[in-house]
């Protein structure tokens, strides 16, 4: 049967019904912006009203006559003064408009963006948070994933910035490589190019993911408040370490989390080695220890690499000698082994016979090696011994004789660093980019975070003994005859560095030169040549005269070995070059 049209009056109405609905909605519009203002302080009115019923209801009986008498006193005072009631009905009409005012609404939620990308998250960690015979997962496919997700954050572009995860009791968190495989997964799914710190709650079940602010570059070299032993590798996250530093950074002060390393009889991490990739900064960290070192002991500096980086240092106050051959390393590694066995005797003498410690030996001594792996290489193609094994007497017996070595190596040469470097230089710092493993293959442990690929130069990680990993910036000390030095660093480095030698107008090498260290004369301390060519001065300490020395040094010779208590190591690695001058009997002790 066809269908019967619809009457007339409906079918031809439909369009002014339209216009007039409309009509209507522009008109209510209209409405509301012209009564805007009376419905706000009408809302306003309302609010104050509810919260003076509330503040009444809320006030003990016997108070509420004589807040009553208070009200009345004021009203009557307001009625009084003139022009009172007129000034009374706007501050209450101004009170009512603030707060009657519409607010942002609060965000109580995540959006759908972020809603999806928690789901995913959630998702992505079934596999590893699940097993087959768990009558009530937490995680599941199609879960809820508000029951494991405690807490989140995002940022501006809508990527987590703190996510609280509650994973089950059964899941391994004691195991190394189960940690691991979540931090990574958490990592490619909030996000790359950023660094995450990972906190397991392992009594809790629960595991904090937060993003990491990046460590500031513009510290650059300055005089840092330390005591002495005490030396400034760089500086870490705030709340990282329980101690801060008043810094210079940029045009303001402000206080920083340092990363200190402690040196000195009773340290329990003498030795520092230093780890990198090339350009990653190990060099500017060795350059910062030798500035912070001059100010209360000697260096001395022994360059593998041959790029002339420590330049700077030749000839300074305290820089007993700057060597980049191999000729003279292995001397003054050499004369660095006799000077820790002469201070170990005298300090064994002097507690043997009651006194305190000589003020010779108490002086530190700094001996700073930047890739002596070069060194080795060179050394076995030429049939000399590895520098390394030099510095057996010194990484063993340093800490007693107040000794410190500091060594920089690359990745592509840790497996020739000998055991006992590996040993007894239980202070380690990583640089530049590094993987999870070679971090650990450093430090003994994988760090909490996870690291990015691309660095700036000094960004890193540090250990400390058996402490925990922690980030580490070092302060920008470049070498300051570099022409790409930028001129506040350059003048910040050279505001640190010692003065130069006094020339000796007697002294066979002639003036001072930049490449070749002088000799010192002034007062009691005396620099002489270590048998070497060209010639390399080495300083004794100032408080005692060379001849006395000497002599302490033949008395030690001649009196046997057994009444000291070290361990006696032959030093077979001498030059095989002629002498150009009788060796002086201060580099034999």
């Amino acid at each position: 049967m066809a269908r019967r049209p619809l009457p007339r009056i409906l079918s031809s109405g439909s369009a002014s019904i339209t216009r007039s609905r409309e009509i209507a909605r522009t008109a209510a519009d209209s409405a509301t912006d012209v009564l805007h203002p009376l419905i706000t302080v009408t809302r306003g009115l309302r609010l104050l009203a509810v919260a003076g019923r509330q503040k009444w209801i809320a006030t003990p009986k016997e108070r509420r006559g004589p807040k009553l008498f208070l009200a009345a006193a004021c009203v009557l005072v307001v009625a009084l003064i003139p022009h009172g009631p007129v000034l009374a009905l706007v501050s209450v009409m101004g009170a009512a408009a603030w707060k009657g005012r519409e607010r942002t609404p609060v965000k109580t939620g995540p959006d759908d963006a972020e809603t999806g990308r928690l789901r995913s998250l959630y998702e992505a960690l079934v596999p590893y948070f699940s097993v087959a015979d768990d009558p009530s997962p937490l995680f599941s496919h199609g879960g809820d994933w508000e029951k494991v997700f405690g807490g989140f954050a995002f940022d501006d572009d809508g990527r987590p910035t703190r996510l609280q995860v509650s994973y089950p009791a059964y899941f391994t968190d004691g195991e190394a490589a189960s940690r691991t495989r979540i931090e990574q997964l958490l990592h490619a799914k909030s996000g790359r190019g950023r660094e995450y710190h990972f906190a397991w709650d392992e009594e809790a079940n629960q595991l904090v993911m937060t993003v990491l602010d990046p460590l500031p570059t513009s510290i650059a070299a300055q005089r840092f408040v330390t005591a002495p032993g005490e030396t400034v590798l760089g500086f870490t996250d705030a709340g990282a370490v329980p101690r801060t530093v008043p810094v210079r950074d940029g045009d303001e002060t402000r206080d920083a989390s340092p990363v200190v390393w402690r040196t000195g009889a009773r340290c329990t991490e003498p030795h520092l080695l230093v780890v990198g990739q090339p350009g990653s900064g190990t060099t500017t960290l060795l350059r910062s220890i030798a500035l912070q070192a001059l100010q209360h002991g000697d260096i001395l500096v022994v360059e593998g690499s041959g790029a002339g980086e420590y330049g700077a240092l030749t000839g300074r106050a305290g820089v007993l000698a700057v060597e980049c051959g191999l000729t003279g390393a292995l001397a003054a590694l050499e004369w660095a082994a006799h000077e820790t066995e002469r201070r170990l005797i005298a300090a064994n003498r002097a507690r043997q016979a009651g006194h305190p410690a000589p003020d010779d030996i108490t002086r530190p001594l700094w001996v700073l090696l930047d890739r002596p792996s070069a060194l080795g290489h060179l050394a076995a193609a030429d049939g000399r011994p590895d520098p390394q094994e030099l510095l057996q007497v010194p990484l063993r017996h340093g800490r007693a004789a107040g000794v410190t070595v500091v060594m920089t190596d690359q990745f592509d040469s840790l497996d020739t660093l000998s055991e006992t470097v590996r040993t007894h230089t239980r202070a380690r710092a990583v640089l530049g980019p590094a993987s999870r493993e070679q971090i650990e293959s450093v430090l003994g442990t994988q760090p909490h975070t996870t690291p990015t690929a691309e660095v700036p130069a000094g960004r890193g990680y540090a250990r400390l003994g058996a402490g925990p990993v922690l980030r580490l910036q070092v302060p920008a000390t470049p070498d300051p005859y570099d022409d790409a030095t930028s001129a506040t660093h350059r003048q910040a480095v050279l505001d640190l560095l010692p003065a130069r030698h006094p020339q000796d107008p007697q002294d066979p090498l002639g003036p001072l030169d930049t490449d070749v260290p002088g000799r010192e004369t002034d007062g009691e301390h005396v620099a002489e040549p270590l048998p070497v060519s060209p010639p390399m001065s080495l300083s004794m300490p100032r408080s005692m005269p060379e001849e006395t020395v000497t002599a302490e040094v033949i008395r030690a010779e001649a009196e046997p070995m057994a009444t000291v208590p070290i361990e006696a190591v032959p030093m077979d690695a001498r030059p095989s070059e002629p002498q150009g001058k009788p060796q002086p009997a201060v580099a034999e002790g």
